[in-house]
């Protein structure tokens, strides 16, 4: 089902994950959906954290089938407890269709407190569109410029501007300065 909304490599490429050394964060990581394709991308570890046990169970099963054994799944409410993982620890964080959250800034916060100095945030999200067949309710979608402010008001440093991702999401990347 998913492929027919994004291409997971595609949207990796557009974002600059590729030939990382660090390690990486899918905050949301469902059903490991790039959780997977980004363990291909770096020689760090890929910690994939969800709150739903089903959604670990199934990203930690893919991982194992697909000899992926720089990934480390934790189910976890980061959003109550943040991450679990220490400062400045990251390369990149993937906050992935999950900023229509109650708290979108507290999420951004806890990707810069475990990014290091010169990690990037990669963003993406639904278009702000009702004709998109699956994504949040309209009413709690984020629009492009929205997820730029939060970006910035948090400190992070835009890199390039908004990235369109056909056929239905949009994209942005930050970089943490310090």
């Amino acid at each position: 089902m998913w492929r027919d909304f994004f291409d997971p490599d595609k949207i990796l490429d557009a974002l600059g994950v590729n030939g990382l050394s660090g390690n990486i964060v899918d905050f949301g990581c469902g059903y490991g959906t790039f959780t997977i394709p980004a363990a291909r991308r770096t020689i760090g570890e890929v910690f994939a954290i969800d709150m739903e046990a089903e959604m670990t169970r199934i990203t930690r099963q893919k991982a194992e089938n697909g000899g992926s054994k720089n990934v480390t799944v934790i189910q976890r409410d980061f959003f109550v407890e943040g991450t679990g993982l220490p400062d400045n620890c990251c390369e990149f964080v993937m906050l992935f269709n999950i900023l229509h959250a109650e708290e979108p800034l507290k999420l951004i916060t806890e990707a810069m407190r475990i990014l290091a100095r010169n990690g990037r945030a990669g963003v993406i999200h639904w278009n702000y569109d009702p004709a998109t067949p699956r994504g949040p309710s309209m009413e709690i979608r984020p629009r492009p410029e929205q997820c730029l402010r939060w970006l910035e008001e948090t400190g992070f440093i835009m890199e390039g501007t908004i990235i369109a991702l056909p056929p239905y999401h949009y994209g942005m990347v930050g970089r943490k300065e310090k």
